[in-house]
């Protein structure tokens, strides 16, 4: 039964003051990545009409909804995000409680922005075990976000390098392919830093097999179930685990832990197959994740001392379970697509031929009538990135009577499901922020005091590299940023930079760089108004020995 408050007292028998008592002991996220409401709607459709269960899991707990806009975000003048957030922003608002601009990791909407930490760091810093699942790449962005910060979440190699230093105790997920080196010519080399994880306790599986074998008392796991991310539920063999697998063995591993865990556990590829516009596959993904719901709510209420918080970061393709004015849907098709969309794409792109098409449509589905209308707009792609693979789905669709507004995220609320203590703090309307300040107050761990570490040691500025791979940094925003003071002359066509006595100066248009009155040989650069200048600059200025973190792309102060 969920609680009202948030801690109690109790009194330690050593010095007999008032101990503050967390609600939890543990806590366990999971997120339906992509999962709007009506993919919610679709997988209970789904099973009340096909398989005569007329819930989900889910339903049970179900305590209101979220809104998931993220901060308006510019790069070169070109807006990358505003109201519709993407997965890297909407995570890291319920991982970190702060909002950011699209694609940003855990890190603030500035020129020289700042780490915030996620629940899991700071559970790690309390003493917690943790852990994070994923049917994605486990660099991918949800993931992402409660273990490590980059300005892009695409920097998926520095993701994986980070989680090595998170003491994170549980990865399980695809993306091997990112926890392999590059050489000096960005190839692929024979070195891995899987073996840096073994070197630290970590036993590495890559199957379903060797998820099995896997013991209680394991402590460290690294758990790679593909190059990329995990297959679909319709492509799987037996040697790759289910969702619920993975979220079984990680809860067997981390319950070991007296003083408690916090995991997150992402159903991450029901936004693939949405952004896909394959419907088949996202309902059967949608009931995957249902699947490993019941699991952690079982453990939580068998467990006694568990929150569990369930959500979406958004919703995608704008999914419709309606068309055309009919009034019905075509139910009883829904599960008569054998692979996913995915499965034949490299099929339908090499299709020459209508009767090609045709054939590769009737070996996958139940449409042994396809058109050739249909074969021909197939063939020729929906005109997305998506292409073949897309008018597919798009045909596909039509045919189930459900539809699609594109390829891409909505700005619908998503929503929220809760069990146990934390059930009282997420109810009702609220923001996505809100998911992760109440999953820090449920199990008693300080998100400030972790940020504070964070920002003690990081700055993540945006910069630019010259022609001789010098790395150049915003003058103004990362001077203000260690306090210093910056004047700017359009009279004298110059800008000088202070700080505790010393000054740097630069002519605007020579680029010469002097400092506290002496000729120098630090580089600059103007580029559309905005002074640029390397880190070496701004060590003089301060008398700090700040260096740059290539990979991760920060300074480390």
């Amino acid at each position: 039964m969920a609680l009202s408050v948030l801690s109690a007292s109790a009194v330690s028998a050593e010095d007999a003051s008032p101990v503050k008592v967390s609600p939890s002991k543990n806590l366990i996220v999971l997120i339906g990545d992509g999962m709007g409401p009506a993919q919610v709607s679709a997988a209970r459709n789904y099973l009340m009409y096909n398989k005569g269960i007329d819930h989900l899991t889910l339903d049970s707990i179900y305590v209101g909804q979220a809104t998931t806009y993220a901060d308006r975000g510019e790069d070169g003048g070109t807006i990358v995000s505003g109201v519709v957030t993407d997965s890297a922003s909407a995570g890291t608002a319920f991982a970190t409680g702060n909002k950011t601009y699209n694609a940003a990791i855990s890190i603030s909407n500035e020129d020289v922005a700042v780490p915030f930490a996620s629940v899991i760091e700071a559970a790690e810093l309390s003493g917690k075990s943790t852990g994070l699942v994923t049917t994605a790449r486990i660099t991918h962005a949800t993931p992402a976000v409660y273990a490590s910060h980059v300005r892009s979440r695409d920097n998926e190699t520095a993701i994986a390098s980070q989680y090595l230093e998170s003491g994170v105790d549980v990865l399980l997920g695809g993306g091997s392919s990112f926890f392999l080196s590059k050489d000096e010519k960005g190839k692929r080399s024979d070195k891995s830093i899987i073996a840096d994880f073994e070197s630290k306790g970590y036993d590495y599986v890559t199957d379903k097999a060797g998820l099995n074998a896997l013991k209680a008392d394991n402590g460290k796991v690294l758990g790679l179930f593909g190059g990329s991310h995990v297959s679909y539920v319709p492509d799987r063999t037996d040697a790759v685990p289910a969702l619920a697998d993975m979220t079984s063995k990680a809860l067997s591993i981390l319950s070991q832990d007296e003083k408690g865990f916090a995991v997150m556990i992402e159903g991450g590829r029901i936004d693939h197959a949405a952004h896909a516009n394959d419907f088949p596959t996202t309902v059967q993904e949608v009931l995957d994740f249902d699947a490993a719901v019941k699991v952690a709510l079982d453990f939580a209420k068998k467990d006694g001392n568990t929150s569990v918080v369930i959500t979406a970061d958004h919703e995608t393709g704008g999914l419709s379970l309606s068309r055309d004015n009919i009034y019905e849907l075509n139910l009883e098709l829904w599960d008569q697509q054998k692979n996913s969309s995915e499965f034949i794409a490299g099929k339908l792109k090499e299709a020459k031929t209508i009767e090609e098409v045709k054939s590769i449509v009737q070996a996958n589905t139940w449409i042994q009538d396809l058109t050739d209308e249909e074969a021909a707009y197939i063939l020729a792609g929906d005109g997305s990135s998506y292409a073949q693979e897309g008018s597919y789905n798009a045909v596909v669709s039509k045919r189930l009577l459900i539809g699609w507004s594109g390829h891409g995220h909505s700005a619908v609320d998503v929503g929220v499901w809760a069990y146990g203590p934390i059930a009282d703090l997420v109810k009702g309307q609220i923001d996505n922020t809100r998911i992760a300040m109440a999953s820090a107050e449920v199990i008693g761990v300080d998100l400030a005091g972790a940020t504070a570490k964070l920002q003690a040691k990081y700055l993540y500025p945006k910069f630019k590299v010259t022609r001789d791979g010098q790395v150049l940094y915003p003058a103004k925003a990362l001077a203000e940023t260690l306090g210093a003071k910056v004047a700017w002359s359009e009279s004298t066509r110059t800008a000088s930079i202070t700080h505790e006595g010393n000054t740097i100066a630069v002519n605007l248009d020579s680029k010469k760089v002097t400092v506290n009155g002496a000729a120098s040989s630090l580089a600059s650069d103007v580029d559309n108004g905005k002074l640029y200048l390397p880190l070496e600059a701004f060590n003089t200025l301060t008398g700090k020995k700040m260096t740059w973190d290539t990979l991760s792309e920060r300074i480390v102060k």
